[in-house]
């Protein structure tokens, strides 16, 4: 259905089933005998945290979240915008955001601070990819699935438009798709 909107795959299925199993195998040894708290950034990272949650062997919690630093522009604003807050009060929690993509690093950098100013016991950054290109603002990340470059990616969660959502793989679309 979407194949004709796809540049070309960028990674597989099976790149992504190792990625989030090496992740899984990072934390699980880091988190050992701690309760966690797997804070669920909406809406793209819902498939990668499904897959993560599924792999790990700690006892885990899920909690949501909906946050922007952007506002209504195209221009970080530096001040975070919560659309939706966690469920969980996070003091004396060991809290990992699960993230699909950084690219700024504005909104997590936001994020993190938020949740230790809250009180958390800890805050991790766990995120299936990373455009280091994007980077604004630098913000310490403790799992990163994959560096990528500055392409315009959809599928397994991440969307153009609300769509692309439900590839498996994730591929480069095509410019001439979201060019005006």
């Amino acid at each position: 259905m979407y194949e004709n909107d796809i540049e070309y795959t960028l990674i597989s299925e099976e790149k992504i089933r190792s990625v989030v199993a090496e992740l899984c195998e990072r934390i699980n040894r880091d988190f050992f005998g701690k309760e966690t708290i797997l804070l669920i950034i909406l809406k793209g990272s819902l498939i990668f945290a499904s897959d993560l949650m599924r792999g790990l062997d700690i006892p885990v919690t899920i909690d949501f979240m909906q946050a922007s630093s952007y506002g209504t522009g195209s221009e970080s604003s530096g001040e975070i915008s919560i659309k939706k807050d966690m469920d969980n009060d996070p003091t004396d929690k060991h809290i990992i955001i699960v993230e699909d993509i950084i690219d700024s690093g504005r909104t997590l950098s936001l994020l993190r601070a938020n949740l230790e100013d809250r009180g958390a016991a800890s805050v991790s950054i766990c995120a299936l990819l990373s455009k280091p290109a994007r980077r604004e603002v630098e913000v310490r990340t403790e799992y990163i699935g994959m560096e990528i470059p500055d392409e315009f990616v959809v599928g397994y969660g991440l969307d153009f438009a609300e769509r692309y959502r439900n590839l498996p793989y994730i591929g480069v679309l095509k410019p001439i798709v979201y060019s005006d």
